[in-house]
């Protein structure tokens, strides 16, 4: 049965029809206002569907996350980034011999152009490393031209293949340049996620050998992190894109947003909140001061989740393998325990407060080495693939136009300029 929404007023009405749970926000401008046509108010977009996707979806009050149908937790168990990075970008899970063939093309892409390398060089070495991911990023459409040629489907095929090879190099010479170290080349023998780590950890005098399990978890990770619908940063993606431009410009614009502490900062914020508390002995304390409003619980609560973050309960699994490793952080028993009293807690529960997915992974990273400045870098190289897949889908959408919210104009009106003589 078609459902519609009934607008009437002293001497007007109007039937909306509903499609999808929403209604074409052009219809409301048939109904009209003293300040003009029906327009809607909604800050941050908290309730406004602006595209139309097949790349994920988020059930939040349930806890579910699919890339492109298939639930992240099979595919955290049972899948390589690179195969996951296939689905998202061609809808489909790959055979074996097209996962080869995608393997080798994107690998064939790892090397940057070494004016490229000059770049990150020219930038001051405690710059901070997402810096110099955008500063490099952006430089990439002036080497590749056909990337502005969005009405091919060959050149953006090569330039999201491109992106993605190119993303670990760019992201491992950051940090080796904030070390000061000599920059290690993309290695043919190892596999993605494997030469992203060699090219950051390696050292002339030994040959790295990373412990499988630690690979693993980053490569969990990757998975968990490559895509998650209309976020800030996805929307700052098809925001740029709406104005046609390449991915390179547009990708950019995705590192920018993610950047934000309120985004991709988000585990570090953890990190820094789980020293605060210090032992496991402070944890009651402190839960008591932020039902108190005199601090924040970070990591737990989401935007869209209302429920455990899907993807926390894998990181959380991965965690274990890790500390197998690198022995425990002290850190983990202050969070495991403020997980047990948060998630027995009437405040927290009635708030529909739950771990999300930075709750660990900045646990992880750390136990790998990692300065709290690289994890944000973690975060943007496997969302590269979500970016790009969501990108391919502005540009080649019909319905799409270039991106230019309403506003409620709040200043003055028809001011008049002093005279200068007067």
């Amino acid at each position: 049965m078609e459902q519609t929404l009934h607008l009437s007023s002293a001497d007007q009405s109007a039937e909306l029809a509903i499609s999808n749970g929403t209604i074409p926000a052009k219809d409301l401008r048939a109904f009209s206002t003293p300040d003009g046509p029906l327009a809607t108010y909604d800050p941050g977009l908290l309730n406004t569907a602006a595209v139309k996707s097949s790349v994920s979806f988020i059930d939040g009050d349930a806890g579910i996350l699919e890339y492109r149908g298939y639930p992240i937790e099979q595919l955290a168990e049972n899948s390589t980034f690179l195969e996951v990075a296939y689905l998202l970008l061609k809808g489909e899970l790959p055979n074996p011999a097209e996962l080869a063939e995608w393997e080798r093309d994107i690998n064939e892409h790892r090397l940057l152009h070494e004016n490229v390398k000059q770049v990150i060089d020219s930038l001051r070495y405690d710059a901070h490393p997402m810096g110099k991911m955008m500063a490099a990023v952006s430089s990439l459409h002036t080497f590749y031209p056909d990337s502005r040629v969005l009405d091919s489907p060959q050149a953006r095929t090569r330039n999201s293949m491109r992106l993605l090879g190119k993303m670990p190099t760019i992201a491992a010479w950051a940090y080796r340049h904030s070390l000061g170290r000599h920059w290690v080349y993309p290695d043919d023998d190892r596999g993605y996620v494997d030469n992203f780590l060699h090219m950051m950890f390696h050292q002339n005098e030994k040959r790295r050998q990373m412990d499988p399990r630690l690979e693993r978890a980053v490569e969990i990770l990757f998975i968990l992190h490559a895509e998650h619908e209309q976020n800030c940063s996805t929307t700052a993606v098809r925001t740029v894109a709406s104005a046609n431009n390449d991915l390179y410009t547009s990708t950019v614009a995705g590192i920018g947003a993610l950047y934000g502490p309120l985004h991709g900062g988000a585990n570090e914020a953890v990190l820094k909140m789980l020293r605060e508390i210090g032992s496991v002995d402070n944890v009651p304390e402190f839960v008591e001061g932020v039902k108190s409003g005199k601090g924040r619980l970070m990591g737990f609560g989401h935007r869209v989740y209302k429920n455990y973050d899907p993807r926390a309960r894998i990181i959380k699994a991965a965690a274990d393998d890790v500390f197998e490793v690198t022995g425990v952080n002290p850190l983990l028993a202050v969070a495991l325990e403020l997980e047990k009293i948060a998630l027995d807690d009437e405040y927290f529960i009635s708030r529909r407060l739950y771990p999300n997915v930075d709750f660990y992974s900045g646990l992880i990273y750390e136990a790998l080495g990692l300065p709290p400045e690289m994890f944000t870098v973690m975060f943007a190289v496997p969302r590269t693939a979500g970016w790009l897949a969501q990108w391919e889908e502005q540009v080649t959408d019909p319905e799409q136009k270039i991106v230019r919210p309403k506003q409620i104009y709040t200043g003055h009106r028809g001011l008049t300029y002093p005279d200068a003589s007067a």
